[in-house]
């Protein structure tokens, strides 16, 4: 019986141990997978990394690696309409990419085009230029912070990507005055971060923010309404695109505004100064409050170099002791809003740099600090209950992502 046992067991052992097993034995190891980089098997290739320098350029660092005059030019050729070798920039990063054989060839040059894209070239064989991308990973993640100083620094110390402030800046840019932020307003905002094996590429696109300035909660919901070109709308539908920019230009401090009994500076007698004055270096860029057509450019007594701009709804604005005018700016130009105009200065009746800024609606002064501007078209009727369900979504994906720094994955509901 025992004998048995033992024959039997030898025979099991036998069959396990047989050509029916396919995952042991010299040759049935499984192959690993080559590692890709720029779309090549990086492991065939000595990697040497560079910086272009002062005086380099493309035939210069080829010459270090072996690569002759005539191909560098059969290079340039085989590259046009993709990249123009020769504009690679000081500073910028590359890799050239030498073959791990006996002749130790330069195989590739690798330009790094932005963080996230690289311009592949081939030096030898068969001759190409192609971008590469890199495959990001949009992670999802939700940020808050509350001003004690600026906004720039705050959102940098809250340690959310200092492009936030820029972005916010122009998602809420005809609806929250920048320069006037308080102590104690706080934003809270959902947005996706760009990711590359681990690594922050950038930012990727904001969904949804409320940001509280003096006490007032100002919602911002991204939402494509059909053909109309707005993308952030308040929690009632209304465009946070208005017809107006909150100000024509990025100013230090207001240092005079809308008053019937203010001492003019020059002149010295007392006068309505029916505008604002906006205190800014010499040449700050000027922009168009809003759409419209120029009705005046050029020289306007004490006003210096003035521009008019006449807008629908019978709004005329007027921009005064301009340092010279942005080109192509001429009587009869049309501007869209935030198009550049003109630069800051102190010509006319002027003790200093700044921009003289009026408003005028139906041929009467207005207070720009107090005016009203109108919204662009908001969203249909047909388009409101997918925007209702959009924002509702929102807050809650929102809720679902906790405090700042956890992060999760791009979910469906928010394409």
């Amino acid at each position: 019986m025992r004998l048995l046992l033992c024959a039997l067991l030898g025979i099991l052992l036998a069959s396990c141990s047989g050509s029916g097993d396919k995952t042991v034995g010299k040759n049935n190891v499984e192959e690993k997978a080559p590692v890709l980089k720029y779309g090549l098997e990086i492991e065939k290739y000595e990697v040497v990394p560079g910086e272009i320098g002062k005086g380099d350029f493309f035939g210069s660092i080829m010459e270090n690696f072996g690569v002759g005059a005539n191909q560098v030019q059969k290079i340039l050729k085989a590259s046009e309409g993709v990249f123009d070798v020769r504009k690679i920039k000081f500073g910028s990063q590359y890799e050239v990419l030498v073959e791990k054989d006996t002749l130790g060839e330069a195989a590739f040059f690798v330009y790094e085009l932005d963080n996230l894209s690289y311009a592949v070239v081939s030096l030898k064989d068969s001759l190409y230029a192609r971008i590469y991308e890199k495959e990001v990973e949009a992670v999802l993640k939700r940020a808050r912070a509350t001003i004690s100083t600026s906004l720039w620094n705050d959102v940098q110390q809250a340690g959310i990507p200092p492009l936030m402030a820029l972005r916010l800046s122009d998602v809420y840019d005809c609806t929250i005055d920048f320069f006037g932020l308080q102590k104690g307003d706080w934003f809270e905002v959902m947005y996706e971060e760009l990711m590359h094996e681990g690594e922050y590429m950038g930012l990727g696109k904001i969904y949804y923010a409320q940001f509280n300035h003096a006490g007032k909660t100002y919602d911002a919901i991204r939402f494509n309404a059909g053909e109309n070109s707005s993308v952030f709308w308040n929690g009632k539908g209304e465009s946070l695109k208005k017809a107006f920019l909150k100000a024509p230009l990025n100013f230090t401090r207001i240092s005079s505004r809308f008053t019937y009994a203010r001492k003019h500076p020059v002149l010295k007698i007392v006068r309505p100064h029916t505008g604002v004055d906006y205190a800014a270096p010499s040449g700050t860029p000027v922009v168009a409050l809003g759409d419209g057509v120029v009705t005046h450019r050029g020289w306007a007594g004490g006003g210096g170099n003035t521009i008019k701009i006449k807008h629908p709804g019978n709004y005329v604005t007027s921009y005064m002791h301009l340092r010279g005018y942005a080109k192509g700016i001429v009587k009869g130009s049309r501007v869209t809003r935030g198009q550049l105009i003109g630069y800051v200065g102190s010509t006319g009746l002027s003790t200093g740099p700044h921009l003289d800024f009026r408003v005028y609606k139906n041929g009467k002064p207005i207070d720009p600090l107090k005016m009203e501007s109108p919204s662009v078209e908001p969203v249909s009727k047909e388009d409101m209950p997918a925007f209702l369900a959009q924002m509702e979504r929102y807050k809650f994906q929102m809720d679902s992502l906790g405090t700042m720094g956890h992060l999760y994955r791009y979910l469906d509901i928010l394409k």
